[in-house]
């Protein structure tokens, strides 16, 4: 019995020992782990949310410049680099390699430019159309009084029916007084006398008879329909003369300018086939031809961009689309322009999206507010587009945050225990994110860097056995 009592003591004894021993394992365990631990204070702060994205640079605006005909280079005036104006002279083809066609419409140009000044400066043309609107409209007058005067009530005035009808009566009676004469007659002598008066007065009796026949009648079918028609020519040819007038009385009719104008501009385009002319201000990018070259329709000759504005277009995520619109501050950065970040602005949203191996993005052109010489056409540029910007809000670190049964969740240093802290965020930043909800307070301290384990499972047992949750 006392060997066996003397057991249990030596194995009380033990326990004792190997629980102290355990006890502080665990205790410095705690301490190194509570001594590797990170935090930061959960503050009030501002945060800027950005979408980040890469594209390349382009110029606002480029071309590849070419022959559009054959021929040999006389001349090239510029060379890589040199800024030119719209219309500058870029190169010239000698004129004796210049088909006909080209060679002639020189001559062209010089007939359709002059028949073009003479049109905006001639008076010929509006005093013609004036002189031919007064002359049809005198015809027209003309043509509506000989309709008027023969129509029926309207050919004689009641004064000229009574002297028609008066000169009428004394032709009848002068006829009468010859019958009578020339039935008295006698011998040859007297009674042909007698019937060359007769004959007279028969002829005078007639013609009062249809002058007063013709007042008192009214125009035959044949006869109307024939005035009818020469009033409506008249009528018709004094229109178009007054539409004439009306197109020049105020200067040159515009369509007759600008159909001298399109004569002049065909005769010059094709003169401007033997040289390549500059169709914008910018800056020759690359020179490809030489004097004495032979060259062809489409040979390569010149490059042109306006490099005065320079864009980044870049393509963004479906799921960030809606979040970029026109107008939105943009940071800009170059590998080839090391330490140095540039403004810009959002250009253009796009509104339809492509597909790439089931990813859908869009595209979105930025440009460069204050471009130098550093940057070219071409370079690839890093873009980040700040889509919000909001102030004092409690911010969180995003290396603290961590997800636990689907969960949001910081780890909290509180009485020196990390404590899980379920959260609710907002906004983003590449390094901060908004709490908009949870029990975390400014000040608390966020544990940065909790161990795998309280990532995954919460504390370990002897933390929470200390007050961790």
């Amino acid at each position: 019995m006392k060997n066996r009592r003397w057991l249990w003591i030596g194995l009380a004894v033990a326990a004792v020992v190997v629980i102290i021993a355990v006890w502080s394992l665990l205790a410095r365990a705690r301490a190194s782990a509570a001594g590797d631990l990170q935090t930061t204070e959960a503050v009030m702060g501002s945060l800027t949310a950005q979408v980040g994205a890469t594209g390349s640079v382009h110029a606002n605006q480029s071309a590849t410049l070419s022959f559009q005909t054959s021929g040999t280079v006389a001349e090239v005036e510029v060379a890589a680099g040199d800024a030119v104006a719209k219309g500058d002279v870029l190169a010239t083809l000698e004129r004796t390699s210049l088909a006909a066609n080209v060679i002639l419409a020189q001559a062209d140009l010089v007939a359709a430019e002059r028949a073009l000044e003479e049109l905006l400066t001639s008076a010929t043309a509006k005093a013609q159309a004036e002189l031919t609107m007064a002359n049809a409209e005198k015809a027209l007058k003309d043509a509506e009084y000989r309709w008027r005067v023969q129509q029926e009530g309207y050919r004689a005035s009641p004064e000229t029916l009574r002297d028609a009808k008066a000169k009428l009566v004394l032709a009848e009676d002068d006829l009468e007084r010859y019958k009578s004469l020339y039935d008295q007659a006698s011998g040859d002598s007297a009674k042909a006398m007698a019937q060359v008066n007769l004959t007279a007065a028969q002829q005078r009796r007639d013609s009062a008879l249809r002058n007063l026949n013709w007042y008192l009648g009214k125009p035959t079918e044949n006869d109307q329909a024939i005035l009818d028609a020469q009033v409506a020519l008249a009528k018709a040819q004094f229109e178009d003369a007054v539409r004439a007038w009306e197109r020049v009385k105020d200067g040159p009719n515009p369509d007759d300018v600008a159909a001298a104008q399109a004569r002049v501009d065909a005769a010059r385009a094709s003169v401007e086939l033997g040289m390549i002319t500059a169709p914008f201000e910018g800056t020759v990018t690359f020179v490809e031809v030489k004097p004495g070259d032979i060259v062809t329709i489409g040979s390569r000759a010149f490059g042109l961009a306006d490099l005065t504005r320079l864009f980044v277009d870049v393509d963004v995520p479906e799921v960030d689309i809606d979040r970029i619109q026109v107008g939105q501050d943009v940071s800009l950065t170059f590998d080839a322009v090391p330490n140095n970040a540039y403004p810009g602005i959002v250009t253009d949203v796009g509104r339809v999206g492509t597909s790439v191996q089931g990813v859908v993005n869009f595209g979105v052109e930025v440009e460069v507010l204050q471009p130098d010489a550093s940057i070219k056409p071409g370079m690839t540029a890093a873009v980040n587009i700040v889509v919000s910007q909001i102030d004092n809000v409690l911010l969180v670190p995003n290396r603290a945050v961590r997800v636990q049964d689907g969960k949001r969740v910081v780890f909290v240093m509180r009485d020196g225990v990390p404590t899980t802290v379920e959260i609710t965020l907002g906004a983003s930043s590449d390094t901060d994110s908004e709490v908009v909800g949870g029990d975390l307070n400014v000040g608390d301290l966020v544990v940065l860097n909790p161990p795998l384990i309280f990532s995954q499972n919460g504390p370990p047992g002897f933390v929470r056995g200390m007050g961790g949750r």
